[in-house]
């Protein structure tokens, strides 16, 4: 027994480590107290926390119960430290990939005694799922109209004056930096409902076969709507297609653009480049031809079901189109902040 101390110290700190999880402080930093928007930065981070766990959950325990079998066939084998450790690699892999193909869709059918029971027990799963997804992507909007209306600010500060050019251009830098780190931890969490909306498609593949090819469908129609445009005044951009968001840019009179189908009465401004901006209503822009006002399909909404909806089809379309709809809000924040977004001074 005394030969098994050594590797099982290694082999039990190793397993350790496969727990082990980042904490707040390290993705997002400590309150400081200067960060006016960091309570924003929190309810986010908190959101990606529910998206780490449960459906990955097994695809992890099995790589660390794997990696300890595995090391501790080695050590009882008399295998030295190398031995051991390679031992633990291999049972790693073959733990993890045993957690991974399980899956959710197995553990499901394992639970459920017929199709109509599996069908119940996904829908309860995703309608959890789409009240998660609608909580991540309220507290990104909030944290990006918390960046941008800072930024606006400061720009109206200079305007009148009260602010010195050096330090409302060292205040944007900052706050576009802090920005910058913001959408790095949106990507962090979208990359997360990402690895959850693979196991959900291929459970929602099984109940609902048809939901996903029919929403792809739509939204491919979607885009290949592409209008060639121009302001028929100076227009303002903003993030989401909402009056209430915070405005990322503006289209000068007579500017050239591209627009695509979006909602509520706005389509999605690009340069004449692809380049997205932003949002602004459709009707604020004009054929290239004729100057008459555009007129674009509205984007396919997938309406999300009712409170206590227990359609397993309704929630699946709406658990597809909150993913995307996430993925693409994050997209365009990058978008506006790299080309400018307010977040610099007016020439």
């Amino acid at each position: 027994m005394p030969r098994l101390r050594r590797p099982l110290a290694a082999l039990t700190a190793a397993s350790l480590l496969l727990t082990a999880c980042t904490t707040r402080e390290m993705r997002i930093g400590a309150d400081d107290g200067s960060d006016a928007c960091y309570q924003r930065r929190v309810q986010l981070d908190s959101t990606g926390d529910f998206f780490a766990e449960d459906i990955i959950r097994g695809a992890v325990i099995g790589a660390a119960g794997g990696a300890i079998l595995g090391g501790l066939i080695a050590a009882a084998r008399g295998g030295r430290g190398g031995d051991v450790a390679a031992g633990a690699g291999i049972g790693a892999l073959a733990g993890g990939a045993a957690g991974a193909v399980g899956g959710y869709l197995t553990a499901r059918q394992r639970q459920a005694r017929d199709q109509a029971e599996l069908t119940a027990l996904i829908g309860n799963d995703l309608a959890r799922e789409n009240a998660e997804l609608e909580r991540a992507q309220l507290a990104f909007d909030l944290l990006m109209d918390c960046r941008f209306q800072q930024a606006a600010a400061i720009r109206e500060a200079h305007r009148r004056g009260a602010l010195p050019t050096p330090a409302a251009q060292a205040q944007l830098a900052r706050l576009r930096e802090q920005a910058q780190a913001d959408i790095a931890l949106a990507r962090l969490v979208n990359q997360r409902i990402a690895t959850r909306g693979a196991e959900f498609d291929t459970a929602i593949a099984t109940i609902a076969p048809d939901v996903k090819a029919d929403y792809e469908a739509r939204k491919a129609a979607a885009q290949r709507t592409v209008v060639s445009a121009q302001a028929r005044q100076p227009v303002v951009v903003r993030l989401r297609p909402d009056p209430n968001a915070p405005e990322v840019a503006r289209v000068a009179a007579r500017e050239p653009v591209r627009l695509r189908p979006a909602t509520a009465g706005f389509a999605k401004v690009e340069t004449e480049s692809g380049q997205v901006i932003g949002y602004a209503p459709a009707n604020a822009f004009g054929t290239r031809a004729t100057g008459a006002p555009v007129r674009l399909g509205a984007a396919p909404p997938v309406p999300p079901p009712a409170a206590g909806a227990t359609d397993a089809r309704s929630l699946a379309a709406s658990n597809i189109a909150r993913r995307d709809n996430f993925a693409e809000s994050v997209g365009t924040a990058e978008a506006a902040l790299r080309g400018g977004g307010g977040f610099e001074l007016a020439t």
